[in-house]
């Protein structure tokens, strides 16, 4: 799977379950995405969440996006906060495919979560052969 290939799958969905963890725990949770150009997973959470408070104390995550016609990817990543002009390109990304996220910008503990992506897999089991394909990124 090229490069290309990966962001045009992860570009059509719009939903990731990602996975973080709290003393040794995993949790999980679904939330809304959006794919930068350089392959960028972006979210919107509360700070108050789970999620966003495990990913302050281990940035390490993973998410599986996709699971519809037997194709998935599962990535793991490591998640930063951006700020500033960084935060700004961010959040127009993340607008692109939620029109509804400047309504969300104005709530009380919103934040915003970046993953760059370090490890790929991905899987069509409606293949045949089944197409897997690992791809390391950082």
């Amino acid at each position: 799977m090229t490069r290309t290939e990966l962001f045009v799958y992860l570009r059509k969905h719009r939903l990731a379950v990602v996975s973080t963890v709290h003393n040794c725990a995993p949790q999980a949770a679904v939330v809304g995405i959006a794919v930068s150009d350089d392959l960028e997973i972006i979210f919107d959470t509360l700070t108050t969440s789970r999620k966003y408070q495990n990913l302050r104390a281990n940035p390490r995550i993973a998410l599986v996006i996709g699971w519809d016609a037997e194709q998935t990817a599962q990535v793991e990543g490591v998640a930063d906060f951006p700020s500033g002009a960084e935060l700004d390109r961010c959040k127009q990304v993340y607008f692109a495919g939620w029109p509804d996220g400047p309504e969300r910008e104005t709530w009380p503990d919103i934040g915003y979560v970046r993953v760059r992506p370090t490890w790929v897999r991905y899987s069509d089991f409606g293949a045949a052969p089944p197409r897997i394909e690992e791809i390391e990124l950082g």
